[in-house]
């Protein structure tokens, strides 16, 4: 009898080595560090390896520095997010007890853990933390070494216990959005409602607009939104949605307007709980957005309405006196637009029977990841849903070899394919056109590469047909 652990976090830690000025003063350089409950000496000797394997390692390339180290019982991956800013994760690997002429031992399987996939999530860690915070240097510069481990420590323990580390796979690599092709009437009248708003409202700097967990229109380049994207699929909405079931499908918020008025169904996510009986407007937060036209981070105030499975992203500009009239002339105006628009884009996909290839769940059919690098979407049938809770189509170990084609392709060239057969009868075949990314799995016990390819042709054709180019 075999039994498997998990993958859980041991230590995660931030640290910048210049913060030591002189010997007996390491644990200056410690920003954060997880578990909070582990020794000071326990800390400072964990950092202390770290920067020898980084330094060791610098040796040989001193142009790529060291992003991993494995060990037997432990995968350690390190990311310097800033200059001198390190960020490191260590994981435990799993294992397997097994029994063997009587005697009991573990069996460590490392390659459960890719080291691609790790990496991409600190990334995605950092700028989170970054959309909300700022950098760690800015904080540093303008407020002291204290308050940026203050802001560390508020933000990433909770975060920390949202991740799901055994659920973790190339969507993380991707850190795509998932966008809802509408028809072009639907998506004018969206265009039209954004630019009115922005026009209506001069502090209002850019909008986005989201159908559930879907982007329809955002006016940020899509790698400076992604962070955004990120946050209000993960963070926002779940606990947002959760509270909306609890009231039904349609609920009308309570305190949001008087009893006398017409029912209200939309409200503000991030804004004021109610316009009519609270005289302030409550806290409103900061976001920093990198800008690609400046390089640098632009701070605004972020605003999400919301009303009919449809959610409105505003950005104002920082300098923007957020008062009660201001947020009241804001519903007036949305309100109306708003329900229209989530009653049409609703009508619209439920009226869609869009044909597919893909059989039902639980069979045998391909299953395919495509991702376009230029506005960074996605859309699988490997997945059962966006949330990473382990709902998956295909095998965990096909689920690791697109991982691994991934990470093995060339991301310079145009255009490329990599084709694997596994020992369980399932086909991988990744393929890569003007950047873009198409995976396919397929369990075929007796086809044939011929074969094959023609099946993953015919999948591009009636999935992907105008958006993905074969060669």
């Amino acid at each position: 009898m075999t039994q498997k652990n998990r993958i859980v976090l041991q230590s995660f830690y931030i640290f910048n080595s210049t913060l030591c000025l002189k010997e007996g003063e390491e644990e200056k350089k410690i920003l954060f560090y997880h578990p909070f409950s582990a020794d000071i000496d326990t800390k400072i000797r964990s950092i202390g390896l770290v920067e020898a394997v980084i330094k060791f390692t610098e040796t040989f390339n001193s142009k790529e520095p060291c992003n991993s180290v494995h060990t037997q019982k432990t995968r350690q991956v390190y990311l310097q997010v800033e200059p001198n800013f390190w960020m490191v994760m260590i994981v435990n690997v799993p294992n397997v007890s097994k029994t063997k002429d009587g005697t009991e031992y573990n069996e460590y399987q490392g390659d459960e853990i890719q080291d691609n996939v790790y990496i991409s999530v600190l990334k995605q860690m950092y700028a989170l933390f970054r959309l909300l915070s700022g950098t760690f240097q800015s904080l540093l510069d303008s407020s002291g070494v204290e308050c940026l481990r203050q802001c560390l420590e508020l933000f990433f323990p909770k975060h920390l216990l949202t991740l799901k580390f055994e659920h973790f796979d190339v969507l993380n690599i991707f850190n795509g959005m998932q966008y809802l092709p509408l028809n072009s009437i639907t998506f004018l009248n969206v265009l039209c409602f954004v630019n009115q708003i922005q026009n209506h409202f001069p502090s209002i700097k850019s909008t986005a607009f989201m159908y559930n967990d879907s982007l329809i229109w955002t006016g940020i380049e899509p790698s400076n939104f992604q962070p955004i994207y990120q946050y209000m699929v993960t963070i926002l909405l779940p606990a947002h949605v959760e509270i909306e079931l609890k009231g039904g499908s349609m609920p009308r918020h309570s305190g949001f307007f008087s009893p006398s008025q017409p029912l209200h169904y939309c409200r503000y996510v991030i804004g004021p709980q109610s316009l009519t009986e609270n005289s302030t407007v409550g806290k409103i937060p900061k976001v920093y957005v990198h800008s690609s036209a400046t390089n640098q981070l632009e701070e605004y105030y972020l605003i999400v309405y919301r009303g009919f499975s449809s959610s409105v992203i505003l950005f104002l500009d920082i300098k923007t006196d957020l008062t009660m009239e201001l947020f009241t002339k804001l519903d007036t105006y949305m309100e109306p637009n708003l329900t229209k628009l989530g009653s049409d884009i609703a009508e619209y996909c439920s009226s869609q029977q869009i044909p597919s290839l893909i059989t039902s769940v639980g069979d045998s059919g391909p299953r395919y990841v495509f991702f376009n690098n230029m506005n960074l979407a996605y859309k699988s049938t490997i997945h059962l849903d966006n949330r990473q809770s382990g709902n998956i189509n295909i095998s965990h170990e096909a689920l690791k070899l697109i991982a691994d084609i991934k990470s093995e392709s060339i991301t310079n060239s145009i255009f490329g394919e990599t084709v694997v057969k596994t020992l369980n009868d399932y086909w991988v075949v990744g393929k890569f056109s003007n950047k873009r990314e198409f995976y396919v799995a397929i369990q075929h016990k007796n086809a044939n590469l011929i074969e094959i390819s023609e099946e993953v042709k015919k999948l591009c054709d009636g999935e992907l047909k105008g958006i993905f180019f074969q060669t």
